[in-house]
C-alpha cells in the first residue's frame, strides 16, 4: 500500500512543549520506498507505537526541512533506528547544510552511519530508490529551510510547505502539484513571525489547484478554532478536497 502517516501534527513551540499534538513527523511509504520527514520529539515513540507497524529498519531516507528542534529533535536515533544501531550502514539523510555546519543538529557520528549525506540546494532534483525528489524553492524563514515535490510511478505527485512566511513564488514553485502538504501555525497572518496563517494558506491552494490539500503543523489558534471542523467549507469555498491532518491519520495514495 502507498500511504503518507502523520505522526504528528503540532507546530509552535508550545503545542509541542504541551505536547497537544505530536511532534513525530510525517511517514512517506511509496512503491516501496520509505522515508520520515522531519522528525521531531517523539518521532521513534510514535513510529514504534504505530498500527498498522510501521519498520523503522526498513527507512530508505530522512528529510529534514530545516535545523530548528521541532523538526530534527528525534534525527540521530531515528538514523539509528534505521540503520540497526549503526551495524547496517544505509541509507540517506536529506538537509540544509546549516544542518551539518557550525553547531550541527545532526551529529557527525550519526552522520558516518549512513551510505550518504545530501546537502540540499534549490531547483535540485535527487533520486531515492523509487523516489524522485526535487527542491522547488528556498523558503523563507529564519533559517535556511526547504520543501519538496516527490513523484513516483503510478502515484499522485506530491509537494510538501514546510515553515515559511509568504511569498509568491511558492505558488508557480509548487505548481501542477497534485496533493499539497502545507505547515499552517495561525489563523490570521503574523508579519514579524515566517510562518503562514490559513488566509495565506488557502491562497497557495487557490493558486496551486492540487487535487487535494492536507493542512498540519498547526499552532494553538488553529486548534482553539476547531480547524478540522471547517474544512467541509473551505473545500467547497476552494473547490479543492481540503484535510486538516490529526495524529496518526493515514492517507492512501
Amino acid at each position: 500500500m502507498n500511504f503518507i502517516k502523520f505522526l504528528g501534527t503540532a507546530g509552535a513551540r508550545f503545542v509541542m512543549i504541551k505536547q497537544l499534538r505530536a511532534s513525530g513527523g510525517i511517514w512517506f511509504e511509496i512503491n516501496d520506498t520509505r522515508m520520515i520527514v522531519d522528525p521531531g520529539p517523539g518521532a521513534l515513540v510514535r513510529v514504534n507505537k504505530s498500527r498498522p507497524s510501521l519498520k523503522v529498519s526498513h527507512l530508505d531516507a530522512i528529510f529534514v526541512s530545516h535545523k530548528h528542534i521541532d523538526h530534527t529533535n528525534d534525527v540521530n536515533v531515528m538514523i539509528e533506528a534505521m540503520t540497526d544501531g549503526g551495524f547496517n550502514k544505509k541509507g540517506i539523510v536529506l538537509c540544509p547544510s546549516e544542518a551539518i555546519e557550525n553547531t550541527p543538529v545532526i551529529f557527525p557520528y550519526a552522520a558516518a552511519l549512513v551510505d550518504k549525506v545530501i546537502t540540499l540546494s534549490t531547483a535540485a532534483q535527487y533520486q531515492i530508490k523509487n523516489l524522485k525528489l526535487k527542491i522547488p524553492v528556498r523558503l523563507h524563514h529564519q533559517t535556511e529551510t526547504y520543501g519538496f515535490i516527490l513523484q513516483s510511478d503510478h502515484v499522485p505527485s506530491i509537494g510538501y510547505i514546510p515553515d515559511t512566511a509568504f511569498f509568491p513564488e511558492i505558488i508557480s514553485a509548487y505548481a501542477n502539484t497534485d496533493i499539497i502538504i502545507i505547515n499552517v501555525v495561525f489563523t490570521q497572518p503574523r508579519p514579524l513571525i515566517m510562518h503562514l496563517s490559513l488566509p495565506e494558506a488557502l491562497d497557495i491552494i487557490s493558486g496551486i489547484k492540487p487535487k487535494k490539500a492536507i493542512l498540519t503543523h498547526f499552532g494553538l489558534t488553529m486548534l482553539k478554532e476547531r480547524i478540522w471542523e471547517k474544512t467541509q467549507y473551505l473545500s467547497e469555498k476552494l473547490a479543492t478536497d481540503i484535510i486538516a491532518a490529526s495524529d496518526g491519520m493515514t492517507v492512501e495514495l
